[in-house]
């Protein structure tokens, strides 16, 4: 039978880069990855999708802004509070529309390289 694992903020490590964000991994295991990710104020990210990573994000502080679809012409405005599913392979980015730090939980079940940074969705 596996341990309980118990991960403090200082157990945290950072993770895989996105330009515009910061991440920390919490938890990494076969099939499951969770952390934390942070936007600054009025920041943008990198395009990028998640491989063969399926993606649930949770809203703790501040808010989130999703581009994608074709052409990135679709969006979703998100909240403290709202969750986010993201498809295995979408291609997004993510902005941070307020004036604080916005932090999110992500959990991510699949397997292989968690990120890959895109130069952009296929045109619309």
């Amino acid at each position: 039978m596996d341990e309980l694992r118990h991960v403090r903020p200082a157990d945290r490590v950072d993770a895989d880069p996105t330009p515009g964000m910061r991440r920390e991994q919490a938890i990494a295991s076969e099939g499951m990855w969770a952390g934390l990710t942070h936007t600054e104020p009025g920041m943008l990210s990198g395009w990028h999708h998640h491989g063969d990573y399926e993606t649930s994000i949770y809203i703790t502080v501040g808010a989130l802004r999703m581009e994608h679809g074709p052409g990135g012409a679709s969006t979703i405005d998100a909240r403290e509070g709202d969750f986010i599913h993201v498809p295995r392979g979408a291609i997004h980015r993510e902005g941070n529309p307020t004036d604080r730090v916005s932090t999110l939980v992500v959990v991510r079940a699949g397997s292989g390289v968690p990120t890959i940074n895109v130069d952009g969705p296929e045109p619309g």
